[in-house]
């Protein structure tokens, strides 16, 4: 970094010059790293193309429609498109579908009837998640009030228990779900390595049981995407990494076309399906997003990368370590207190380009058990795709970072966030001058 670069952020920023030369030498140690991230990236965008151009992309597909939605030419390529790109026979593309919880919840609620069992058998699944279901917390229409059974196999030393599925599955048990990403754990994302082989050894014992994964922040991180290794269904949110940063709201189902007709109907009324539904004129913003993610992502995982090192560097646990395979964007750090995680978030929002002035607080926020902190200064509220960081207040205090259109707002973030503790005390200064 040249010195009038680190002049500037020391003024324009505040932030100590030993932070800064500190970060940029702990740069070095991974730069060979974002070889494969560009050619996981190409991989992708050529995909991504492909499936537009053979879709028959138009300039046209950009109009809406009004009233009841039919004849939504943009919708509909839409979700042509995302059928293409995931390799699946359908897909519901739709900006009513409010996050990945709702698009989970949709799929689950489409698919499962009254005494029908399903397992989560990567362990408890995400906190908003269980609310969802009825394991946690108080609310009403829950999974389990409509009568579906839920049991959940704890993962064996962070790799799904194959032997222990197979035991588990019953004559009600009628869907698998895989939560691809980390969530709120301590546990890495699960690869698509490790997805198919999850999916053969249950196919060999059982072709019938629906395989459903949670797909939320994998998008793009590999050349794979678990429906290529066999998965039936899978949901995502679109402010997250197929949004590309552009999309306005979101969330997609994809998979087989009987399994994507149910959730349609789910999400309408039977009857109606995917034939009503209006997009109120995002298609465009929906598609570009979609065209930049795979470089979006990259810009991503590549800031996780250096905080990953950063933090690595200072003496603190992370997951997914540095030579580990990436198979999210997320990159949790253990801060074991939690004025780390405070401090850590507030750098974070401090290096964001909207509500940087704003200092988040851990709150009591909908979904969650515990007090959470999130760090968010987006131009899409919400949006974690973009630089964003957040953690739950509970032992042993990890907050999680993700996203970040370009590589250096995630490096200024990780500036921000590391100045912030050094500053305040919270790390060994003597580290930083080694």
């Amino acid at each position: 970094m040249n010195e009038y670069i680190i002049k500037l952020l020391c003024k324009q920023f505040e932030l100590e010059e030993e932070v800064i030369r500190f970060v940029n030498d702990k740069e070095k140690l991974i730069v060979e790293k974002f070889n494969r991230i560009n050619e996981i990236k190409e991989y992708n965008q050529y995909k991504i193309i492909n499936s537009m151009q053979k879709s028959r992309l138009s300039s046209t597909d950009f109009n809406g429609s009004s009233g009841y939605g039919y004849g939504d030419v943009g919708r509909d390529k839409t979700e042509q498109i995302y059928a293409k790109v995931f390799n699946t026979e359908d897909a519901l593309v739709r900006p009513t579908i409010v996050s990945g919880t709702h698009a989970i919840t949709l799929a689950l609620s489409g698919l499962l009837r009254p005494n029908d069992e399903f397992i989560s058998i990567a362990g408890s699944p995400y906190d908003t998640l269980q609310k969802v279901i009825g394991v946690k917390g108080d609310q009403k229409g829950t999974l389990i009030d409509y009568g579906i059974k839920y049991k959940e196999i704890p993962l064996d030393n962070g790799k799904i228990d194959i032997e222990e599925v197979i035991n588990n599955i019953s004559e009600k048990t009628k869907l698998l779900l895989i939560q691809r990403s980390t969530g709120y754990s301590d546990r890495k994302a699960i690869t698509i390595d490790e997805i198919e082989k999850v999916i053969k050894a249950i196919r060999d014992v059982n072709k019938d049981i629906i395989i459903m994964i949670d797909n939320c922040y994998g998008e793009f991180v590999e050349t794979k995407e678990p429906s290529d290794v066999g998965a039936d269904i899978m949901a995502g949110s679109l402010i997250k990494n197929p949004g590309g940063g552009l999309a306005l709201a979101g969330g997609y189902i994809v998979g087989k076309s009987n399994l994507v007709e149910q959730v349609a109907n789910r999400s309408t009324a039977p009857g109606l399906g995917k034939d009503c539904g209006l997009t109120f004129g995002t298609t465009r913003a929906t598609l570009q997003g979609l065209f930049l993610a795979p470089h979006i992502v990259s810009e991503a995982i590549k800031g996780a990368t250096l905080m990953g090192i950063v933090y690595k560097e200072l003496g603190f646990e992370i997951i997914p370590d540095i030579d580990d395979d990436r198979s999210d964007i997320i990159q949790a750090v253990k801060f074991n207190s939690p004025e780390r995680v405070v401090e850590f978030c507030q750098g974070i929002q401090a290096a964001s380009v909207v509500d940087s002035y704003v200092t988040p607080m851990p709150w009591d926020m909908p979904g969650y058990e515990d007090e959470v902190i999130m760090a968010a200064g987006g131009f899409i509220e919400g949006s974690s795709i973009e630089l964003s960081a957040d953690g739950p207040m509970r032992d042993p205090y990890f907050a999680y970072y993700q996203g970040g259109l370009t590589y250096e707002h995630c490096k200024l973030g990780i500036m921000k966030s590391l100045n912030n503790l050094y500053i305040n005390d919270l790390i060994d200064k003597n580290k930083l001058t080694l």
